[in-house]
């Protein structure tokens, strides 16, 4: 698949995506295999390459082929995948519409409330009862970090707490199926203890830009 043009223009990135499809087809290649497939020059190629390792989509292992220096290998790595077609997305959304469709109501909220459960489980092991409500607050964020909420811990002038998340990775599949935010709320409390009052402040669903849990202690 040989491109219009093979020149090297710096960040192109017709030849990158070139690149990219060539090792995802053939997998692992050498810059000097790929530039003959591609009608290219080794040498941008090899700039190309360059750029998407530091990019974090490609990388290289040396590997010996007779006499002389080792030829480097490229091949894709896992995070290169997001430039690839993905429908999960759409298949999550699918399955919560099937899952509705063949158990009803009462089916869809025994699937959430198993989800639950076990978020509530998983949670529990890092979120400690018995510490202060700033530290219960911090590694809850933490772990919805990690989550891919990018998730902070304020704390606020009345001594109450924050949970801040900026992004919302199961966005489309919330806005199909509402019990999930009803749900995650639960899991906060469950959480975080019976002497915990959660209260969510801001909602994306609702059209805010962060979805944000507004947490105290419950009055005695």
């Amino acid at each position: 698949m040989p491109l219009k043009d093979g020149s090297y223009k710096g960040p192109h990135w017709a030849t990158r995506r070139a690149i990219l499809e060539l090792l995802k087809t053939r997998g692992s290649q050498s810059s000097s295999e790929m530039a003959k497939e591609l009608g290219v020059s080794s040498m941008a190629v090899r700039q190309h390459l360059q750029e998407l390792e530091q990019a974090g989509d490609v990388l290289a292992r040396d590997e010996s082929r007779g006499v002389g220096r080792p030829t480097k290998i490229w091949a894709l790595t896992n995070l290169a995948e997001r430039h690839f077609p993905d429908r999960h997305r759409d298949l999550m959304l699918d399955l919560l519409h099937n899952v509705k469709e063949v158990m009803g109501q009462e089916g869809m909220d025994q699937l959430l409330d198993q989800r639950a459960k076990e978020q509530v489980s998983v949670y529990s092991r890092r979120v400690k009862t018995n510490t202060g409500l700033k530290s219960r607050v911090q590694a809850l964020a933490d772990i919805r970090s990690e989550e891919g909420y990018m998730a902070e811990a304020q704390q606020e002038s009345d001594n109450s707490m924050l949970l801040i998340e900026n992004h919302c990775p199961i966005c489309s599949a919330a806005e199909s199926c509402v019990g999930l935010c009803s749900v995650e709320l639960d899991v906060f409390k469950r959480t975080l203890g019976k002497k915990v009052s959660v209260e969510r402040v801001e909602h994306m669903i609702s059209g805010d830009r962060r979805c944000a849990y507004r947490i105290k202690r419950a009055a005695s």
